[in-house]
């Protein structure tokens, strides 16, 4: 994998706003690859060799949760981040308006 486009992808998830959520594939929108919001999952599950990034503010387009990352959920809820009752992030309320 190229390692210009992993930093690509790290540095759009850099700016998403405590309290806010972003797609996959709104991330691979943002850098001009509609169509590879599974690449974005694959880098973002690699992110710890690269650095300290706020991976956890990444869910599929429906709010759901990565399912591997327990932590997310109580990291996400600790910004003020909104669950609906499916346990969905409220995209409505937090999805990044970019």
């Amino acid at each position: 994998m190229d390692e210009r486009l992993i930093y690509e992808i790290l540095s759009v998830v850099e700016e998403i706003p405590e309290g806010n959520v972003a797609s996959y594939g709104q991330i691979a929108r943002l850098i001009g690859r509609d169509r590879n919001a599974r690449l974005v999952g694959k880098v973002l599950s690699m992110s710890q060799f690269y650095g300290d990034y706020p991976c956890h503010r990444v869910v599929n387009h429906a709010g759901r949760l990565a399912p591997h990352f327990p932590e997310q959920r109580e990291r996400l809820k600790a910004e003020g981040v909104t669950f609906r009752g499916n346990g969905n992030v409220d995209m409505r309320k937090h999805q990044w308006q970019c």
